[in-house]
Order: C-alpha cells, then structure tokens, then sequence
C-alpha cells in the first residue's frame, strides 16, 4: 500500500493499480483490458445505474475514471475529506460490484471502435503518427497496438469475455492501493477492506515485449487523403526511471526537445528559425496525449521504453527536409555531446521546471504509485530526479548520450497526403531544397543546404505505405 498523508490538503485522493494491461489483451481481442477498465468507471454497478452514479457524485463535486496502458490498468478517484463516505461507497462499488450489463458494453465497445475508426485516423493525425510509431516499433509484441485495442480485436470481445478478464485479473493480488491527502485511519482501513474482497488470485506474469532488432533505417507511411505530413521516429532505449543515466539522459533530451519547451534546440532550429510547424519535441519514456498536455503523465509505467522525436504538422513538401532536420542535430548531438554551458543551463532550468511535474496530491500519488512498478525505494522518483541535477556531471551526461542515442537504426512513422511522393523523397537520396515566403539570413540558408543534403539512408525495400483505413485494423 502507498500512503501519502498531507494534512492541509481537504481532499483524499485514491488510486488502485492492476498489473494488468493493453499487453495482456489475448491474440485476437485486442482491447479486451481497455474494455474492462471502462466496465469499472464509465458503466453501472449492481447498486446504481450509470446514470445514478452520476447524479450521486455531482453534489459530492468528485468523480472516479480509468486508465488503460501496456502494463497497468489504475482506478483514480478524489473528494473532500467530508464527502470520503458517500465518495467511497460509489468508488468501491466501481471496482468490486460491476453490473456488466450489455447495453453498457455496447456502447463502451461502440465508443472504442469509434475512437480508432474516426478520432485516431481522420481527427487527430499527430497522435495517429505517434500511434503508428510504436505500433511500428513494437510490432509482433503485446506493445504493439494501441491500449484501445484494434477495431477487429474490439469487435470480437464479447460480455462474457469481459467478466471472465475481470474475475481472472482484476484481483487482490494483482492491486496495488494508494491513498493521499487529507485521509484518516478509517479511511485507509476501509480502503484495504475492499480490496480484500476483491478475488484474491495470483500474481500474474507480464508477457515478453522482445519484438526484432531496428536495424538500419525503415519509414511507415499512413497514406491519407488531403493530410499534412506528422511524424515520429525513433528507437527502442535500454534505460529506465530510477537509474541513473535516465537522469543524465533527461538532461540532453530536455536540451535537444523538451516538451513544449520553446527554449529547446528542435524547436529553435525547425520552428522558430524556419517557421516550419508548430513543435518539434523529443521524449525518453512514454508521454501520451502529447497534443493536450505540457507536464509528463503518471499511470504509464512500461518496462520498454522508446527515444522517439516527434516533429508536429507541416506540409508534406517540407516534410523530409524537418526530419533531414532533426535527424542531423540528433547526429550533432551524439557526436559532440553538450558544451558546458548547455549542460549547466539546462540542469538549472529543469531543477526549477521538475517542480511542476506534480503540483497536487493526485499526481504526486500517482508518481509514487510508478515508484513501486520501477523498483523505486525511498525517496522516490520526484526526490531523485531533483537530487540528480545536483550530482550528475557534463561527463556523465555526455556518456549517457554515446551509451544511448544513435542515428544508426531507427524506424519512422509519418502520416501524410502524399505518400508516394515521400517514399520517392525518402529512399532516392537527392536534396530536398525548401523555399520561403520571406527572405532568411544567410546563415539559415547556408545551413539549408547541408540540411537539404544529410543522408538518409532508406533503401526503398523499407518504407511501407499503409492506407489510413487499415491502420489499428487488426
């Protein structure tokens, strides 16, 4: 169990974490753990309609949802402290009393087809071009698809399909209680009954997430009709929360792109010096809902992580100078690693920014419930991270940099309206010149044409062009 007591603080939050994920979906039914996780917290209970457990929470001004990743599936719930009984009432209910009733999954199941079919392809191409990546990076592992699931896996789960995930996997065993603000010892107790009445099962093993080596460079094109080009591209990292070159990793990475970060060196160089797109960032662990977003999420913990650059919308005849772009400072960066200065300005920067990852109870519970999945003891990622930029050194950052990052072999998703044309640019190896509508200075365009001109290496055998209909379709 996790406590986090903060006494000033007039809510409690709540949190339980299955070790059950999108990664133990069954071959087949993929999205059968999204499903169940949203039977728990969008759907009723024995007790209550949906409707009902609407009309309950609101005077109480709480609410309880679900997140659905690879290795986790977490309930999280939060009230005042004086409304921690009716509160509970509902949010256990969620957890240990489902009703499973079919009109419910039905629409649950028509939402998640819906999602994939229509927001993910047609209505949001950046995180379709993220999804794609790891789909593409991950492909033959249970890290694959989507957390959703696919639209074939989706149609294929049945109700019973359903109860059976949920009496099998979503037990006492497989929980993890969290509980923090203002609580008190009633409340912990009350918390720690329920889930005893959970069926208590056995810890499961997580699948293997090994899928084949990325080597040399391979592109994935989600053709689209009328789309501008969105990309990502990256590779598959040995390094995790806790050690200590994912500290001095973070360091570069922040430098090179971090999220949102105006001040970082892929956003000066493709935005503001070009004007090309809207962002340029670069991520050394999962970071979901990135369009919505500014601080890393919590509940995604994964035992694989990526190194991915994601370069946000721009038009597809400027599409592969942005990533000749990104992928020489990337060069840039492993080859020369950073200056003093930079390393200095960025450990500053990211001792004061770390500070906002968690701003209230809730994220900071969530961040310790991660700590337990990442073998994190005692003072935690959050301490351990501010305790860092205090200790690591240039040499460390720039060590960690050669023992990571590379340009040699890594896989790229770009979802495009011109799929053809890109694959031609991406694999025949001529320079691919942009022009503006105002004149740059001449430093911009002599350094245009050595971009213009950096090697990519993609041997046409190795750009896949996938009709966007077909994306996520099984």
């Amino acid at each position: 169990m996790v406590l986090m007591s903060v006494p000033a603080d007039p809510t409690v939050s709540f949190s339980l974490s299955f070790a059950v994920g999108s990664q133990d979906d069954p071959p087949g039914k993929e999205g059968l753990a999204f499903l169940t996780g949203e039977m728990l917290a969008d759907a009723a209970t024995q007790k209550r309609s949906l409707d009902q457990i609407l009309e309950a929470l609101y005077p109480l001004a709480s609410s309880y949802s679900a997140r659905v990743d690879r290795e986790r599936t977490t309930l999280t719930g939060r009230t005042h402290r004086d409304n921690v009984a009716p509160f509970f009432e509902l949010f256990s209910d969620a957890f240990l009393r489902p009703a499973f009733k079919a009109a419910d999954f039905e629409r649950v199941k028509n939402d998640a087809i819906n999602v994939l079919e229509n927001t993910l392809r047609y209505s949001s191409d950046e995180e379709l071009g993220k999804a794609a990546f790891e789909d593409f990076v991950f492909r033959g592992t249970r890290y694959a698809h989507p957390s959703d699931g696919t639209v074939e896996g989706l149609r294929s789960i049945t109700l019973d399909d359903v109860r059976e995930f949920y009496r099998s996997r979503f037990t006492a065993a497989n929980a993890l209680v969290a509980i923090g603000g203002g609580y008190d010892d009633a409340t912990v107790a009350r918390f720690k009954d329920a889930v005893r009445d959970l069926p208590p099962g056995a810890a499961s093993a997580p699948p293997a997430i090994e899928g084949e080596a990325v080597t040399g460079r391979s592109a994935l094109l989600i053709a689209k009709p009328s789309a501008d080009a969105s990309i990502s591209f990256g590779f598959p990292i040995d390094v995790r929360r806790g050690e200590r070159d994912f500290y001095a990793l973070w360091i570069a990475n922040s430098w090179l792109g971090e999220h949102r970060n105006q001040a970082s060196h892929l956003f000066q160089v493709i935005r503001e010096r070009r004007g090309l797109n809207y962002g340029d960032y670069s991520y050394i662990e999962a970071f979901p809902e990135g369009g919505h977003r500014s601080m890393p999420p919590v509940n995604v913990p994964r035992r694989q992580q990526l190194f991915e650059i994601w370069i946000r919308t721009l038009p597809n005849d400027k599409a592969v100078f942005a990533l000749r772009a990104a992928l020489r400072e990337l060069q840039s960066l492993v080859d020369h690693g950073l200056t003093q200065q930079q390393f200095e300005l960025t450990r500053g920067f990211l001792k004061k920014y770390s500070l906002h990852f968690a701003e209230t109870t809730s994220a900071r519970l969530g961040y310790a419930v991660d700590d337990r999945f990442y073998g994190i003891d005692g003072e935690g990622h959050l301490a351990r991270f501010r305790k860092m930029m205090d200790e690591l050194t240039l040499d460390d950052v720039n060590g960690a940099i050669k023992r990571h990052l590379q340009t040699a072999n890594l896989k790229i998703a770009i979802v495009t309206g011109d799929a053809p044309g890109l694959a031609a640019a991406l694999t025949g190896g001529e320079p691919t010149p942009i022009s503006y509508d105002t004149p740059k200075p001449a430093e911009i365009t002599a350094e245009d044409r050595e971009i213009a001109s950096f090697p990519l290496g993609i041997a046409v055998e190795h750009v896949t062009i996938v009709p966007v209909a077909e994306a996520f379709e099984r």
